[in-house]
Parts: structure tokens; sequence; C-alpha cells
């Protein structure tokens, strides 16, 4: 009997080792590149950003900046795990074990790190060696929520000041677009089909890896991703990038500039009388170099 029960202390004693080294791994992922103030973190990590929500998450599970709250951490990883990230949902497992402030439920922190361990998370793999599985558990409510569409134009802009960096692009910029395609709205619908906030037709919206057109943080990183791409295409020519954004590069090559649509001039004179800057910086190994850019400048 002392046998079963010093293994099962080491066992438990391991697992706890196990999940302070691994607050310690998330709280340096969190510090490597944080969100700059809790009130923009939690903006962000509200409408479904990943990184946003571990990060918050990890925040009140230590008490940094905020009062700790282990209810509210396991609701922001429960978020996160729903989005299918494997390093959330073997922290929300470590709880479930742990008993965070709830009774410990072996069986759910087993079903979690099997989520994981299917991704190919290496520390779930080794975690689901001390659970046991149970026919009656069940995951969390909190997996099956869907994403808030609904924001406000600072929510936005807490947004686009947190998305925009990743991908190199001035959030300015993006924000003087958004203004003209969509004024905000998040829902908005054009008769072209041009969906959300930064208005992606179905066909860049799946160039780009977007599923969800009407929600914000797909849409914005689908919009900013391509603003990356034609900015690094047009060697950060802004007035040809927002032609091509309006018309489709096709339709700048084939003028060699800014093409003779009523509409297209309209929409490039508005976002640059915003947005003053001619030049934008660009990644150069991104894509190679309009060919038609390159012929135009030496025409010129």
């Amino acid at each position: 009997m002392r046998s079963k029960t010093s293994k099962a202390s080491r066992t438990l004693q391991q697992m706890r080792w196990m999940a302070a080294c691994l607050a310690l791994v998330c709280g340096a992922a969190a510090a490597a590149d944080p969100i700059a103030g809790v009130r923009a973190l939690e903006t962000v990590a509200r409408y479904g950003d990943v990184q946003a929500l571990v990060q918050l998450a990890a925040k009140y599970e230590r008490g940094e900046g905020v009062a700790k709250d282990f209810d509210k951490s396991r609701q922001l990883y429960c978020q996160a795990s729903a989005r299918g990230d494997a390093a959330a949902q073997v922290r929300l497992g470590l709880m479930y074990f742990n008993g965070s402030e709830m009774p410990p439920d072996e069986g759910v922190a087993a079903l979690l790190f099997s989520r994981a361990a299917e991704q190919g998370n290496e520390q779930a793999k080794t975690l689901l060696k001390y659970v046991s599985l149970r026919p009656d558990s069940v995951v969390p409510e909190c997996l099956d929520e869907p994403a808030p569409v609904r924001m406000a134009k600072g929510d936005v802009a807490l947004l686009v000041d947190h998305l925009a960096p990743r991908y190199a692009v001035d959030p300015k910029l993006v924000m003087a677009l958004i203004s003209t395609e969509s004024a905000f709205h998040v829902n908005a619908l054009s008769p072209k089909n041009a969906q959300g906030l930064m208005q992606l037709i179905p066909v860049t919206a799946e160039r780009f890896g977007v599923k969800n057109a009407y929600n914000p943080v797909e849409n914005l990183k689908g919009g900013i991703a391509y603003l990356q791409w034609l900015l690094a295409y047009f060697q950060g020519d802004v007035a040809l990038v927002l032609a091509a954004y309006n018309a489709g590069e096709e339709a700048v090559e084939k003028y060699r500039g800014i093409p003779p649509y009523k509409e297209t001039r309209k929409y490039v004179k508005r976002i640059t009388r915003a947005y003053k800057k001619k030049i934008h910086p660009y990644v150069a190994d991104l894509v190679a170099p309009s060919p038609v850019l390159i012929l135009s400048r030496r025409a010129r």
C-alpha cells in the first residue's frame, strides 16, 4: 500500500514540476512578443487573437500586472484552445489536473493533452503518460464558443496596432485603407462580394488563408498580408499598392501605373490624402518585383 501511495505521490510531484517548468516557458514566450498595456491586450484577445489570449491568460495565471485570477486565466486558455492552440491546450490541461481553484479533473486534462498531442506537441505526449482517459469526461463548453464579430473603431485601431507590425506594414496605412474600404464596419459587403473590414474578395481571402472574412482578426490578417505582398511586389510605391488593392495587380501592370478607372483613381487619392508617405518600407525577399514596374521606372 505504501508503494502505491509513494508512486502516486511521485507522479503528482512530477506533474507539478512539469507545470512549473511550462509556466516558465509560457512566461518567456509572452515576454518575447509583448503587447503594450493590459487594456490593449484584452481588446485584441476579445476578438480571438490566439497569441493575445495566451499572453493574457499567462498574466492572470501568474498575477503579472493584474490581480491573479485562475478562473479568468482558465477561460482565456480555453478560448485559445478552441482555436486549436496546442500550447494553450497543455496549459489548460495542467490547470484541470492540478485543480487550480477548482476540483481536479484528470479525465478532462487527458482529453486536452490528447488534442495537443495529436498536433505533435511533445510536452502533451509526455504528460499523457501520467494521466488516464475516462469515458465520462467531456471537454469544457468554452471550447465551442464562437468568435465575436462586433467591434468599435477604437478596438479596430488596437487590433491594427498589434497585427500590422507582424507584417512590417505601417498601422496608419492600414487604418486609412480600412476607413475608405468599409468605414470600420465588420460585416460590410460590397456589390462585388468584397467582405469585412478590409473588403476581401473570396479569391484574395482564400489566397491568404482567411476562412471567415467577417471575423475581424482573420480579415485583418488576410488584408494586411496582402498589403505586405503588394508592397514587396511594387517595391514600396504606395500609390501603385493602393491601386492594386482596389483594382488588382494585373490592372496596374496592364496600364503600367494607376488604371484609368474613375473609382480607382478616386480611391487612391482619398487614401493618400490621409496617408501622405509615397514610399513605404517593404520585405525585399518576399516576392520578385513586378517586371512592369521596372520597365515603367526605366521609361520614366
